[in-house]
């Protein structure tokens, strides 16, 4: 098009007058992404929900320790210990970050009936908003829905902490289904496949919830459930800092609506730099799998495989290794060895151990090849085996970043209220101008 040929020329001439040069970030000591110049990252707030420990900050400076993810002080490990043999781990965890103590019996009892009160959503929102209007991409589909919902709102612009509080639980009651039922759609109207919609059972948990309503039979195992419920658990938060989570609360601060927040938050989680990345991992893997012949690979091949992918010469050629490092943990991810663990059981299951073994022969080649060329290994991060647990699941890649929406909207929700009810101020943060002042030329001089 004419009109896109005088944009370009137009692009081209605008670098003369809007470049800034790198080094003067460091001159106006302006943090690059927020992030100091050790790696960690600028405080932008305080809170009682999460803590992400990577590293420990001594007189000497950052000193790299064994990650560490806490809800309300408690390590997630022990919560997924505490699980084992129960069907509400994430509904545990979700009551944890809301309400700062972890319930009695009977106060989870009540939460969950609760929260089962808001399965059902309205079939003119189903048949309006996701059935009639599909779309390509389910996270940007899961945007325009959770807007929608604005509409179906008697009080939407209430922001009222207590109101806050009804909305976000109503929301994390109903994300899984409008989430599965978004991925029917669109396999329905762009794939032409049969189109069937289930309705969430009261007596199930999300995670249980999430598998029948995806499945054309509405069947699972235990094991199945227990390990959904397990991943809910790791991705239902990761502290204010991460992008999502401070997007919701920048949003928030303006004093919009909930469902505006959200939306905004799933815009940020869509990213492959962030929520996004487990497909990146997952499709890295489809290519080293085609290229090393299966999981019967040896060893051999498999490191081989790994220094292409490091060269640029394997996958998207980036030369990046997906599923590996973070920008706190330094030595590990705490979530990672735990879904590891979990996964073994439905693994046997399912008579995939081959499978699992061959993420963890990859894993231990690539951080073999990172020690030898950088002299330190990368974490191993939650997205490499996410991605493989959710196959296992029989969970289309589409759903994969929307299944880390359902999880993460509690906390979304946990920092909504926090920084309502004790900090409050608009976020503005300030940027310096750096170019110069120049005199008005009227256009027939220029």
């Amino acid at each position: 098009m004419a009109e896109g040929n005088y944009i370009a020329q137009f692009y081209g001439k605008s670098q003369n007058y809007t470049e800034i040069p790198n080094e003067w970030y460091k001159e106006y000591n302006v943090k690059k992404g927020l992030r100091n110049e050790d790696g960690t990252g600028v405080r932008v707030g305080l809170t009682r929900i999460a803590d992400v420990v990577g590293y420990d900050e001594t007189e000497d400076g950052i000193k790299a320790i064994p990650g560490k993810l806490y809800y309300r002080g408690i390590d997630v490990e022990e919560l997924v210990r505490g699980r084992k043999g129960r069907r509400y781990g994430y509904e545990e965890v979700c009551f944890l970050l809301l309400f700062g103590y972890l319930p009695k019996e009977e106060e989870l009892e009540k939460f969950c009936r609760a929260l089962s009160e808001f399965y059902e959503i309205p079939d003119e929102f189903v048949e309006g908003s996701i059935l009639r209007m599909s779309g390509k991409n389910l996270m940007n589909k899961l945007q325009n829905a959770v807007l929608s919902l604005y509409n179906f709102d008697d009080e939407p612009d209430d922001t009222d902490v207590y109101d806050t509080l009804i909305k976000g639980i109503s929301l994390i009651a109903r994300l899984p289904a409008i989430a599965c039922y978004a991925y029917r759609s669109k396999v329905h109207i762009y794939d032409r496949d049969s189109l069937f919609i289930h309705y969430a059972k009261k007596e199930y948990s999300i995670a249980e919830n999430f598998l029948s309503l995806l499945r054309k039979d509405q069947k699972f195992s235990e094991k199945e459930a227990g390990l959904l419920d397990t991943i809910l658990m790791l991705h239902a938060d990761h502290g204010g800092g991460n992008n999502s989570t401070f997007t919701n609360v920048v949003i928030s601060s303006t004093g919009t609506d909930f469902y505006s927040t959200v939306a905004g938050s799933i815009g940020s989680l869509k990213g492959p730099r962030h929520g996004g990345a487990n497909i990146k991992a997952a499709e890295m893997m489809d290519a080293v799998l085609e290229d090393v012949g299966g999981y019967g690979a040896s060893d051999a091949k498999i490191k081989a495989a790994v220094e292409k992918v490091a060269d640029g010469k394997l996958y998207d050629k980036s030369g990046l290794i997906y599923g590996f490092g973070h920008a706190v943990y330094t030595i590990s991810d705490p979530r990672a060895q735990i879904l590891y663990e979990c996964l073994k059981d439905v693994a046997a299951e399912k008579g995939k151990l081959n499978e699992l073994d061959f993420y963890r022969r990859f894993e231990t080649a690539a951080h073999e090849l990172m020690e030898k060329r950088k002299g330190k290994a990368l974490p191993t991060n939650v997205d490499f085996y996410s991605g493989f647990a959710y196959s296992m699941l029989g969970i289309p890649r589409d759903l994969y970043t929307p299944l880390f929406v359902c999880a993460r909207i509690v906390g979304w929700v946990a920092h909504n209220i926090e920084n309502k009810l004790y900090d409050g101020r608009i976020m503005r943060p300030a940027t310096k101008y750096v170019g110069e002042k120049v005199d008005y030329i009227p256009i027939e001089k220029r």
